[in-house]
């Protein structure tokens, strides 16, 4: 992943919170000053600063006097699922109600661009799904939902692997966006939302499975 060309704190925190999010730094990665002070070419008060944000985001907890990506939480992770099957479903039918021409253009440039790329890697796969879900959002264009999703996002989970990694998933993924952009493009809310909520269930199903197989694999 490319640096940020200005390297300041706040393009140094939104590179590390995109790679905690995308899974380049799995649970259990320690996040130390002096490291991030030589990788980044700053002094340390900019790094502890950033530090810190990721803190309270959550994205880092301080175990034994350090920080560290989180450990997996079945429990968690399961409960944000749940939460995002609600909130999703909610926003594609606000997006259904509320787009505007600019809102499809973009989903439609996305899902063409995921369609074009060959044998992606993990952390293209999660990067560029996020960035279709974020363009449903912002097509909402209800701040507040915009937010809560936002917000949620922080705690997902892509460990031990993604879902999008696992079988044909990356494939019916993009079938599905497709089928959830025609809903919203013909303005069908109900559609829309119960579409996305549908794709969601699917993702927390094999979430469920990889939780199983992981545990079998710490015995």
């Amino acid at each position: 992943m490319t640096e940020p060309r200005k390297v300041d704190g706040d393009a140094i925190f939104h590179l590390l919170r995109e790679e905690i999010l995308t899974g380049v730094h799995p649970p259990g990665t320690p996040f130390r000053e002096i490291p991030l002070t030589e990788r980044f070419g700053v002094s340390r008060t900019p790094i502890r600063a950033v530090l810190s944000r990721l803190e309270q985001e959550r994205l880092l907890v301080r175990i034994d006097r350090g920080l560290r990506v989180p450990e997996a939480d079945p429990e968690r992770v399961i409960q944000v699922y749940d939460l995002r099957i609600q909130l999703e479903g909610t926003a594609a039918g606000e997006a259904a109600r509320a787009h505007q021409l600019s809102d499809l253009l973009k989903l439609e440039a996305l899902l063409a661009r995921d369609r074009s790329l060959e044998h992606p890697d993990e952390q293209q796969r999660i990067s560029t799904n996020l960035e279709f879900h974020d363009a449903i959002w912002q097509a909402t264009h209800n701040p507040v939902l915009i937010d809560l999703l936002g917000r949620l996002n922080t705690h997902l989970i892509h460990y031990p692997t993604s879902t999008l990694s696992v079988g044909g998933r990356w494939e019916r993924a993009l079938d599905e966006h497709e089928a959830i952009l025609k809903a919203i493009e013909d303005r069908d809310e109900e559609r829309a939302s119960n579409l996305l909520r549908e794709h969601m269930k699917d993702a927390k199903r094999t979430r469920l499975q990889l939780l199983r197989e992981h545990a079998i694999n710490q015995l």
